[in-house]
């Protein structure tokens, strides 16, 4: 960090030196707080109740939903009544992203660690197993690399003017290439495993758990479900896996340029069965019978210009085919309760389709005015996560959705 500074203030000054015009403008950088891999173990407990600040993956179990706040830990909310939902605590785990739960167990990343979490009392979570380096992909945002002996577990924003020519070098400081590039803060019945939702890259099948990162899928074995095992990982062969999804025997991957699926019969050793390819986009996936249904969202980040659902038949899993495309605005995260169909469709809401010909599908209501992320739909309840909280809605009348309760983000 300190040779960028020095670089930063060397090409000030350099600057300064070619020409007598100047001008002062206000820039912004976060600088890391780091603790000891001790001190983030320690407070892997349950903390009082915080603030919601950017929501992410969720997770839920019995009258528990686990969500994610990005790069933060893992709020904790009864909602055994949804018009009424109570979070009853936090549990810090810097650098995570994703979740999983099996049992009385939670699995959480910890940047490049795995961490599990005894949460059968939820107001007194037990850190039982680390395991370290598994997810050797996982960095900082904006490839930012500090100290390795140590984790950062915030960002302090620091804000600062700079001197600079008024005329020369204008488009090298106008977009804070130097500063944001360095150092900006920052995705069956009986079983034992509660329910993710389409955006998860951790998935759970009997007593495996699967991960995906950029280009690889890896196992581990929860027999002991208080202490996994990292079993090994699979070469995909394909970069940009986003998600996962775990249907009967099967994992149904999402990337950006298809959907692949691959078989579990021996979990252990996942082996590929099947694919369906697309242009660039973001690629969520579901699966259901004879069917997948797939979003398509193009845009800077995932590439390309399609916003789509895709109904694929997996019938013949060696061989799927794309049967239907039906046009969205921006589609993310996706759900299936029976015949009804919940797709997060960006600022157009969520939106619910009848399903029950998947080669005809009608809308038949939506939710407007929410910017939704994922959807887990399960006995007339869709717990909606968007970008201001995350949302309860009751379908019971799938064409009259009623929002019931909310946990709020913290502007």
């Amino acid at each position: 960090m300190k040779n960028v500074l020095f670089l930063f203030s060397a090409i000030v000054l350099l600057l300064s030196a070619c020409t007598k015009d100047y001008e002062q403008e206000s820039y912004s950088f976060f600088r890391p707080v780091y603790k000891t891999k001790d001190e983030v173990k320690a407070n892997i407990k349950s903390n009082n109740a915080e603030p919601l600040t950017k929501p992410g993956k969720l997770f839920i179990k019995g009258s528990y939903v686990f969500l994610n706040d990005l790069d933060k830990g893992v709020h904790i909310i009864d909602y055994s009544n949804p018009s009424s939902p109570q979070k009853i605590g936090f549990i810090s785990i810097p650098g995570n992203v994703d979740i999983a739960v099996r049992g009385n167990y939670l699995y959480a990343d910890c940047y490049t660690d795995l961490v599990t979490i005894d949460i059968s009392n939820p107001a007194n979570v037990i850190l039982k197993s680390f395991i370290e380096g598994v997810f050797p992909h996982r960095a900082y945002d904006g490839n930012f690399q500090g100290d390795s002996s140590k984790v950062i577990v915030n960002w302090i924003k620091v804000d600062t003017m700079i001197r600079k020519p008024h005329h020369n070098y204008r488009n090298f400081f106008d977009n804070n290439s130097i500063l944001n590039a360095t150092f900006s803060g920052s995705n069956s019945a009986g079983s034992p495993n509660g329910i993710g939702g389409s955006m998860a890259r951790f998935a759970l099948y009997n007593n495996r758990m699967f991960t995906v990162s950029h280009n690889d899928l890896k196992v581990f074995n929860t027999s002991n479900a208080a202490l996994p095992s990292y079993t090994g990982k699979i070469n995909l062969n394909q970069g940009d896996i986003e998600t996962i999804y775990p249907y009967q025997d099967k994992l149904f991957i999402g990337s950006q340029s298809g959907m692949f699926i691959y078989s579990v019969a021996n979990p252990d050793i996942p082996t590929k069965l099947g694919a369906s390819t697309h242009i660039r986009a973001c690629d969520p996936v579901i699966a259901e019978g004879n069917y997948a249904y797939v979003t398509l969202k193009g845009g800077a980040q995932c590439g390309g210009f399609t916003n789509q659902l895709e109904v694929v038949d997996i019938s013949n899993l060696l061989a799927p085919i794309r049967l239907k495309i039906y046009p969205m605005t921006s589609p993310e995260g996706l759900s299936k309760d029976g015949n009804n169909l919940f797709v997060c469709d960006g600022s157009n809401g969520l939106v619910i389709f009848n399903a029950s010909n998947p080669l005809a599908i009608q809308q038949i209501s939506k939710v407007s005015n929410i910017i939704p992320f994922d959807v887990i739909a399960t006995n007339g309840l869709a717990l909606v996560v968007a970008k201001d909280g995350l949302y309860f809605i009751n379908y019971q009348n799938p064409s009259a959705p009623v929002i019931s309760g909310k946990v709020e983000t913290t502007k």
